[in-house]
């Protein structure tokens, strides 16, 4: 069974950057494809980023060119580097890999 922990996040000012990470424990997150997505306050869960087992990445609009995904394939854990913050991008952010989802991470942009 997959364990996702997240850490990371926190309030930060627009223009800033911010790290999320995902540590998985019964999966390798090079084996299977990670994804980040996030939950604006009163908005449905949204994608934001992911991860090949090949290593492809892809990222919705919004977060294009600011934000990246990564993994640390000795470490099994997956990263979200969000560079440029904006107000918008305040949400909880959730990873996910194999049919498991972390317990979330607040990020709070301020303006």
């Amino acid at each position: 069974q997959v364990h996702l922990v997240q850490s990371g996040g926190g309030l930060v000012q627009a223009g800033d950057s911010l790290t999320v990470s995902c540590a998985a424990s019964g999966s390798n997150v090079s084996s299977v494809g990670m994804g980040w997505f996030r939950q604006p306050p009163r908005q449905d869960r949204k994608f934001v980023a992911g991860i090949t087992s090949s290593s492809t990445t892809y990222y919705s609009d919004p977060v294009k060119g600011r934000f990246t995904i990564s993994r640390d394939i000795a470490k099994n854990i997956v990263y979200l580097q969000m560079n440029s913050l904006k107000p918008e991008d305040t949400a909880v952010y959730y990873c996910r890999g194999a049919a498991a989802w972390g317990q979330g991470t607040q990020v709070t942009v301020s303006s």
